[in-house]
């Protein structure tokens, strides 16, 4: 069995992430988000979708980017 390298548990399942350098293994994805996943620049919550990016920050939604001065990000677009 593998160790969890977030919270410990010893899992018969556990799986192993590698991300460049970057590698761990965790017993669920919750565990993996919270290791791997890039934080929000305004809010701080975890990125999990795609998010926005721009000149370097993430943000978790186009609120969030607008809230830092990021120009014409948004969340809908009329067709």
């Amino acid at each position: 069995m593998s160790k969890c390298d977030v919270c410990g548990n010893d899992y018969d399942k556990a799986f192993t992430l590698q991300q460049g350098e970057h590698q761990g293994t965790f017993d669920s994805f919750e565990c993996a988000i919270r290791a791997f996943a890039p934080e929000c620049d305004h809010c701080g919550c975890k990125i999990i979708g795609h998010g926005v990016e721009s000149q370097g920050q993430f943000f978790c939604c186009a609120h969030c980017a607008g809230q830092m001065g990021v120009q014409g990000a948004a969340d809908r677009v009329e067709s």
